[in-house]
């Protein structure tokens, strides 16, 4: 099947999570070969600086040896994951393809992928929240990490009196309120923070979620993963939705506050809740910059883990896609991503092969808030449901929902999902 043909079945399966394990019947792919040839599908079309670095790993590796050629063809990530789901339904899938972290176990569940079987000497020394385990199975791998963080600015903070906190004494929930309450009084700024609600892709859950978390509530009971009842609704998961409805409502943060900080970036607020993707950008902005951990909710602070990754399919010869990721996840390509994109490698080797994440460099305290404070989405092959049904809720609370309405809705219909699927194997 050509490209293009997917694209079309893409565009017919209306974005549908992927199906389940029946689908693992119709594993004739476009990979699998045992002929030595391989195909890589990746996320990054006209992400040129990602497709650099790929392109680079497939030049060392095919020259490197004879046994194996590894061929690329990239998509545009907004209709990534649709192309990837109608290559599963008609047996088209390549041999390696870049997946988002938190879709690991439903890609795992479905039959689309195979566990890896790479060295401990690999994988143990990547930062956990980079690798994609599924019912204690391994089966992907990142090359980078992300981490959230509260970009700030210290002649801003140092002139309202408010304390600039540190990883080892957060904001507690108090002293951000009243951070953001003072900067709000005592400011000419039109917002105190920026939350960039206008993104509402996979942002709500990755970013909005550790909030929930930090307050003792989740996205799912991780006990069982067989429901959201009393995690999601409970007394907990209110507290946070009252409280994160009323910076809205209180005017404090902006209900339709656009993509990527720009209120921030412009100068319409004091603070944004940020991913270090964008710190560079902010830094050269403006001189003062502060990335701040996130606050202390009452459990602890919370930050979203997992981003992109690489994973073999279900179809394709393991020892030549193995070798490939095996390849693949040095510590210098580890250390080249970071450095052509600013996200975070993940490795400690590679961390100190670059300029800003090295010890001591500008954006150290990011590979420091990913190893202590991220939390993985709900490794569930629910969490496409999840992701979905949290986003359309806690959009409903940021523009004046009735709180408990909402997360009672969030419930029923992750419960609804997950009783349809019969449990997702829990």
């Amino acid at each position: 099947m050509q490209r293009r043909d997917l694209m079309k079945l893409a565009a017919a399966s209306g974005g549908a999570a992927l199906a389940g394990p029946a689908l693992a019947s119709c594993s004739t792919s476009a990979g699998g070969s045992s002929d030595g040839e391989l195909l890589l599908w990746t996320h990054s079309a006209g992400n040129e600086e990602e497709l650099a670095v790929t392109d680079h790993i497939l030049e060392s590796f095919n020259d490197g040896q004879d046994e194996y050629t590894v061929e690329r063809e990239s998509f545009p990530q907004d209709a990534y994951n649709d192309t990837v789901n109608a290559a599963s339904l008609s047996g088209e899938l390549p041999d390696v393809l870049t997946v988002d972290g938190p879709n690991v176990p439903n890609w795992a569940w479905a039959g689309n992928l195979q566990p890896l079987d790479l060295p401990a000497e690999v994988t143990d020394k990547f930062l956990p929240s980079t690798l994609g385990i599924f019912q204690d199975q391994l089966y992907s791998v990142g090359h980078w990490e992300a981490a959230c963080s509260i970009f700030a600015r210290e002649s801003v903070l140092e002139a309202a009196g408010i304390r600039i906190p540190t990883i080892e004494d957060p904001w507690t929930r108090e002293e951000f309120d009243e951070a953001l309450e003072r900067i709000a009084a005592d400011t000419d700024y039109q917002w105190a923070i920026d939350f960039a609600t206008a993104d509402i892709g996979e942002w709500y859950p990755y970013a909005y979620s550790p909030f929930l978390q930090s307050f003792g509530g989740d996205l799912i009971d991780r006990s069982t993963y067989l429901t959201a009842e009393g995690a999601l609704n409970g007394e907990a998961a209110l507290e946070w939705g009252r409280w994160f409805q009323g910076l809205f409502t209180g005017e404090l943060a902006g209900i339709e506050s656009p993509v990527g900080g720009e209120d921030f970036n412009q100068g319409n607020a004091a603070m944004a809740y940020n991913g270090n993707w964008n710190a560079l950008a902010a830094m050269e902005l403006y001189d003062d910059m502060l990335f701040l951990p996130p606050p202390d909710f009452g459990n602890g602070p919370k930050i979203g883990g997992g981003s992109w990754q690489w994973a073999v399919t279900s179809a394709a010869d393991p020892a030549g896609a193995g070798a490939f990721l095996e390849a693949a996840l040095s510590d210098e390509f580890v250390a080249e991503f970071a450095n052509t994109t600013g996200l975070i490698p993940a490795t400690e080797a590679a961390a100190e092969l670059t300029e800003n994440y090295a010890t001591g460099g500008a954006l150290r305290m990011m590979v420091d808030y990913s190893r202590e404070f991220a939390l993985l989405r709900p490794e569930t092959p629910a969490y496409t449901v999840i992701a979905s049904v949290f986003t359309q809720y806690t959009g409903d609370i940021i523009h004046g929902g009735d709180v408990q309405e909402a997360l009672d809705a969030a419930v029923s219909e992750i419960d609804a999902d997950i009783e349809s699927n019969s449990g997702y194997g829990f």
